[in-house]
């Protein structure tokens, strides 16, 4: 955090962050099983980046297409097409905390793929964070309130695979886009993710026309968890820098918790906590590092 940012404007943005991306976890619970997993993620990136191009219009800056397209591609279908389209289908046969108490193991993913693909040093400290990571992960699995079966162990895997691919995403960011205007990447990448998921759109329609719930839900998902959410993460990094701003990880999966409990009446097991306190402290041994 920079001297001059006030800490308590900052941790309010970082609470109604956190908020919002907690309550992507419900909304795509609500809104997958009636659209399908890419078609639904087709409409959020759509919607999401005519959101952001708006804004960038009216702020008269909009990225250069036709030099970085293919940069927009790759991180559109690492940060948004792939892991939006694992993450809806894992959502389906688990529930909105276990897929988001999942997804925070994205700093976990980050750190192995960074030390592999550009040599960041992986001390003890991250070692002992990814193991403690996987022994998160098999508690929160093994004392799911959910019944085990081959469905709950593919969604798993799925929401374990997104992960992966929002750390591939993060770290081909930092390669190829270091230095860039980060609104132009946000657009860029939301551009690239809608090219990609599109046409496959064509081949999953919805077989019956969606209710009024799922519209809504499609459209807050879009344009606040995704447009809107965006605008406020720029800005933290901006204006709190980024040690700061990923603390949101620690924070995201107390609110889908929250917002899945109040609104979908999911089951909340001490399995659950253990598995999401042990994740949690992985990711702050990792990111202590950093």
């Amino acid at each position: 955090m920079t001297p001059t940012q006030n800490p308590v404007k900052t941790w309010s943005m970082l609470i109604f962050l956190a908020a919002i991306w907690g309550g992507s976890f419900l909304l795509i619970r609500i809104a997958a099983p009636a659209l399908g997993s890419i078609f639904l993620m087709a409409v959020r990136v759509a919607l999401a980046a005519a959101g952001l191009l708006a804004y960038a219009l009216v702020q008269a800056s909009r990225p250069d297409y036709s030099k970085q397209w293919k940069q927009y591609l790759v991180v559109g279908a690492l940060n948004n097409a792939i892991p939006f389209v694992l993450i809806a289908n894992a959502v389906i046969d688990l529930n909105a905390s276990l897929s988001a108490i999942l997804n925070a193991t994205t700093p976990l993913f980050t750190a192995l793929v960074a030390a592999v693909w550009i040599g960041e040093p992986f001390g003890w400290r991250r070692g002992l964070g990814v193991m403690m990571g996987i022994l998160g992960v098999v508690i929160l699995v093994g004392f799911s309130p959910i019944p085990f079966s081959a469905k709950v162990l593919l969604a798993v895997a799925q929401s374990l695979l997104a992960a992966l691919s929002y750390g591939l995403g993060a770290v081909y960011t930092r390669t190829r886009f270091q230095g860039a205007n980060p609104m132009h990447t946000a657009l860029g990448q939301l551009s690239g993710s809608t090219f990609l998921l599109f046409p496959l759109a064509a081949f999953s329609l919805p077989v019956a026309p969606p209710s009024l719930t799922v519209v809504l839900a499609v459209a807050t998902l879009a344009l606040l968890c995704t447009s809107f959410a965006y605008l406020i993460y720029f800005r933290l990094i901006t204006s709190a820098g980024p040690t700061t701003t990923v603390s949101v990880t620690f924070l995201v999966p107390f609110f889908s918790i929250l917002w899945g409990v109040i609104f979908l009446q999911e089951p909340l097991s001490l399995g659950m906590l253990l598995g999401l306190s042990v994740i949690l402290g992985s990711v702050g041994l990792v990111i202590s590092q950093r």
